[in-house]
């Protein structure tokens, strides 16, 4: 068994290898940020809208750079060899003046009260079964999407730290969805241009925008291993800008990341595991007695990207589910630090979804 799989019972966070995040990628946007572009809708029924993505994935922002370098650099084998070494990891969000105090997704065995900003009961795994630890039935609906700020990320206790929600109440989250229409008109006459399809069916050419404002005093923030360039990017498509800036990783970060995540871990990022053709909610290596325990999940989300190719158009990738931020793994056998973790783990689809931050865990008390 390979020694990059299972950690060393006898080993310390302070023999851990360097890390591999270094940087901050830090994106500030100049109006809005994000817009994806929802199914066309007939003129008849304007009723609807498209599903939104934000914050945009880490395959977003490797395409930002991927394309920036290729209009700078066109030499094909100098461009390849300045790209393919990128990894980031994401996304998160941050306050502007404290981008190092970025935030996370809350594990899921943190509950967080309906209406409320603190975690109340932290679920851990006894065996049989997830339990509150002070043994009092959990009761109530709880929040979902919450965050928390990852320098209090190393602590046994949780309950009563404040986490952000995506409500208008208490602390919710610095970004509000604005959907737009797009119509497009008739050239002779002010009404919606209608397109016949190949079966004789009618097809409005009207869309919606889902834009993102995000609030001036927040930015969203990337993991990355190598230094990237500052400067203005067209970010989330419709010819959005965003300010774009590269900051060393605090040193108390970078320890964080290179711990063993032991026995108990809970994932920052959503993970892609399974083959190319099927999605599973662990890696395959993990079907084993010696590996998997249990883990804490919730409903996966659909993952998507655009793959190179030749032309203006991309090919769009199989279509794919990730394991969402927050899902907690219990183990049998501890595992070392998730920048250890062997490349099989990960499928491969074009790039390898560990260039991408697939999963990336962090060691959890549950």
């Amino acid at each position: 068994m390979s020694v990059l799989e299972i950690a060393d019972s006898n080993s310390s966070s302070n023999s851990t290898p360097k890390s591999l995040f270094k940087y901050l990628v830090v994106i500030e946007p100049l109006g809005f940020l994000y817009g994806s572009a929802g199914r066309f809708l007939s003129p008849d029924n304007l009723v609807g809208r498209s599903g939104t993505s934000f914050p945009p994935s880490t395959a977003s922002l490797s395409g930002l750079f991927s394309a920036t370098y290729t209009q700078e650099e066109p030499d094909a084998e100098k461009r390849k060899a300045k790209i393919e070494p990128l990894h980031f990891a994401g996304p998160f969000w941050a306050k502007s003046d404290s981008p190092q105090n970025f935030y996370v997704p809350t594990p899921f065995n943190c509950l967080v009260k309906k209406g409320e900003s603190e975690i109340a009961y932290q679920l851990s795994w006894d065996g049989k079964k997830w339990q509150n630890q002070n043994e009092e039935s959990p009761s109530g609906k709880f929040e979902n999407g919450t965050w928390l700020a990852i320098k209090d990320w190393d602590e046994k206790t949780w309950i009563g730290k404040k986490v952000w929600i995506n409500k208008k109440k208490n602390r919710r989250v610095p970004w509000k969805s604005v959907p737009q229409l797009h119509p497009q008109l008739r050239e002779d006459e002010r009404r919606v241009k209608i397109d016949k399809l190949e079966d004789g069916s009618e097809r409005g050419s009207l869309f919606l925008e889902n834009g993102v404002q995000l609030d001036p005093d927040y930015c969203l923030v990337y993991l990355c291993n190598d230094k990237v360039n500052d400067g203005w990017y067209r970010f989330g498509g419709e010819g959005h800008l965003a300010d774009v800036r590269c900051l060393p990783l605090d040193e108390s970060i970078k320890n964080l990341l290179t711990q063993d995540v032991g026995k108990s871990f809970a994932l920052i990022t959503p993970a892609i595991w399974g083959s190319n053709r099927l999605s599973t909610r662990y890696p395959e290596a993990w079907d084993s007695e010696l590996y998997l325990d249990t883990l804490l999940t919730e409903r996966p989300n659909p993952f998507r990207y655009r793959l190179g190719g030749e032309g203006k158009t991309k090919r769009l990738s199989r279509g794919r589910y990730a394991i969402p931020a927050g899902t907690v793994y219990v183990m049998k056998t501890p595992l070392t630090a998730w920048q250890t973790w062997p490349n099989e783990w990960f499928p491969k689809e074009g790039p390898s979804f560990k260039r991408w931050g697939s999963g990336l865990a962090l060691p959890f008390n549950s």
